[in-house]
């Protein structure tokens, strides 16, 4: 049997694993991204690939190639992260692709996590069998892969899909990205737990605080969540700014795009997943009515021990591609790179 070895590479934690070609995760390891020491994650990368690499060998499996999701801007040609890797900045400007394929001498490639993440919905999950779809993948940041028409949109330098960094309100909260009213600082753990850190700052009465220990580093998106479900007017407000965050963010997607599917997933997603007819509610007074409700929303909690399945199917999406770019140019396309969003 053929398979793929898929790498999803976290600023906490990297998992690495051996994905059949129906999706299934036949082997897996993971390990905290920085366990040798600040700035090792490149040495943590490629202990992981190697410890499924040996499981494949022992058991007699072709490995086709290995693909990386990384947080960041990821130049899809070179395999060479951006400088915004923000939570492994070790990785920035580094020529990731190359170094895996030279130590393993196998096709590799480096995209995105959020992308590798959208590719591996559309081919193994929730997605199969859609031609369009976006991810919203919730977790410590906001990112978002974004697949139209069976191609996956990566825009002209590598920041398509940055959809967490577009603004819900205009004269919003600053962003750690620069801008203001970003979705990410309502609707990502870190926005929300920034938000209750803030609120309750000089009340130690607040339930917040209080259900912290008194130390308000220790609030967390899902303290808040749990707080707000238990009746905190403070922590309930910030769940309500990050309902109709993502509901202003859907119809921003339904009405720009108009995917048969969005997809919010990650670790926020959990927590969101009982407020699910409130977010469709506050995304009612965004999107055009007819399109939103020929689409289809489902909220999807992220578990880390599938994620590998993105980088293997960004594997097989380069493969066909690049297969396909024969094809085009073989038709007399110029430039079929252009065909694929790239």
């Amino acid at each position: 049997m053929k398979v793929t070895i898929g790498v999803d590479v976290g600023g906490t934690t990297t998992a690495a694993g051996l994905v059949g070609p129906d999706g299934a995760v036949l082997a897996e390891a993971s390990a905290p991204t920085h366990h040798r020491g600040p700035g090792t994650a490149g040495e943590t990368i490629l202990e992981l690939i190697a410890s499924v690499r040996a499981r494949a060998l022992e058991k007699n499996l072709e490995v086709l190639g290995i693909g990386l999701g990384v947080p960041g801007v990821v130049d899809v040609t070179s395999g060479r992260v951006g400088t915004e890797a923000l939570h492994v900045p070790e990785l920035a400007w580094r020529p990731l692709g190359p170094m895996v394929a030279e130590r393993f001498q196998v096709p590799t490639f480096v995209d995105n996590d959020v992308n590798a993440q959208a590719l591996g919905e559309w081919f193994f999950g929730a997605g199969r069998g859609a031609r369009s779809l976006v991810v919203l993948a919730l977790g410590t940041g906001l990112g978002a892969g974004i697949v139209l028409d069976g191609r996956l949109i990566r825009g002209a330098e590598g920041f398509g899909g940055e959809l967490g960094h577009s603004p819900v309100k205009f004269d919003g909260r600053p962003c750690w990205c620069g801008g203001r009213g970003c979705l990410a600082v309502y609707a990502s753990g870190r926005g929300i737990a920034e938000a209750a850190r803030a609120r309750v700052a000089g009340h130690p009465e607040e339930p917040l605080l209080v259900g912290a220990g008194g130390d308000p580093m220790r609030i967390t998106a899902r303290l808040v969540f749990s707080a707000a479900a238990e009746g905190d007017p403070t922590a309930a407000g910030i769940v309500e700014e990050a309902c109709v965050a993502l509901g202003a963010m859907i119809g921003i997607v339904v009405n720009g795009l108009n995917p048969e599917l969005v997809i919010l997933t990650g670790g926020v997603a959990a927590s969101l997943a009982p407020l699910e007819n409130r977010v469709l509610r506050a995304a009612e007074g965004f999107a055009f009515e007819r399109a939103l409700a020929r689409t289809a929303i489902r909220i999807a909690p992220g578990d880390k021990r599938l994620t590998a399945r993105g980088g293997a199917a960004l594997v097989l999406y380069e493969t066909a591609r690049a297969e396909g770019a024969s094809f085009a140019a073989s038709s007399g396309r110029e430039n079929p790179r252009e065909e694929s969003g790239a």
